[in-house]
């Protein structure tokens, strides 16, 4: 729904601009004020009222004072971005919105649209449907409602839910994958709703982290031994607090892939 794909770039501006406000700060006082004569540039800082100007051999200072400007100008245009987004959600009929979801929740309508709702193929819809083993650790981080309906453990795993259902492609959530001796949980174990053909996602998102982070290789490591391949069979995301998953990143990866 554009409802819920604005609601989640809302939140991913947000966290563009504090990480951009924080950044901000760190920068040396002024802007910089440039010319050029067709030959030369010069560079000036200015403070509002004064520009002094800044010798060849303190170039870094005007570096600083350029990528201040431009991280200030990507600023004020994530600003008015997020601005416009919030205009639509502060103006959506919300109403309408949740009409929709009861109507489609109520199980004596459901049961006449699921031909429609579902992926095409009766075969799919039946793995999608069918009770499997699910991964039991953790429960309590199960807290991100996501719009298949299944808890998930992070906003950015209900992003791609919430993809991987609006284009109708079947999937389920940390069902158990046996590699070799071992076992595994993949986030999302997905079919290709034409070929059938299984893939799966892992999302890392805590990168930034150097105790989650050590154990990716290995996990990745799991599935190339047995005939894995990221970008092939297997889809990897990842992201850190400046650098969220986006809902745009999603619909790219899911358009790529399976439409």
């Amino acid at each position: 729904m554009v409802f819920e794909r604005m609601l989640a770039e809302s939140k991913t501006i947000d966290a563009k601009i504090k990480t951009l406000q924080s950044q901000l700060k760190k920068f040396p006082d002024g802007k910089l004020i440039s010319s050029f004569d067709g030959k030369y540039s010069r560079w000036y800082q200015s403070d509002g009222h004064k520009q002094t100007y800044i010798p060849k051999k303190e170039r870094q200072l005007a570096e600083k004072l350029a990528l201040k400007k431009y991280w200030s100008i990507q600023l004020k245009n994530l600003l008015h971005e997020k601005q416009a987004i919030d205009f639509y959600l502060r103006h959506h009929d919300l109403n309408a919105y949740q009409e929709e979801q009861a109507f489609l929740n109520a199980p004596e309508y459901r049961e006449l649209l699921a031909p429609h709702l579902k992926p095409l193929s009766k075969t799919l819809s039946e793995w999608m449907n069918a009770p499997y083993e699910k991964s039991k650790k953790y429960p309590e981080n199960m807290i991100h409602q996501a719009y298949s309906g299944n808890y998930v453990r992070s906003k950015s795993e209900a992003i791609i839910d919430m993809v991987l259902c609006n284009h109708r492609i079947p999937f389920r959530y940390e069902c158990l994958l046996e590699l070799g001796d071992s076992f595994i949980f993949p986030d999302f174990t997905i079919r290709h709703p034409i070929t059938g053909r299984e893939f799966y996602w892992e999302h890392f998102g805590m990168m930034d982290n150097p105790d989650y982070s050590k154990y990716v290789p290995s996990k990745l490591h799991s599935y190339i031994s047995n005939g894995i391949i990221p970008s092939i069979q297997l889809i990897t995301t990842y992201e850190t607090r400046e650098n969220p998953l986006s809902v745009e990143m999603v619909e790219k990866i899911v358009k790529h892939y399976f439409c």
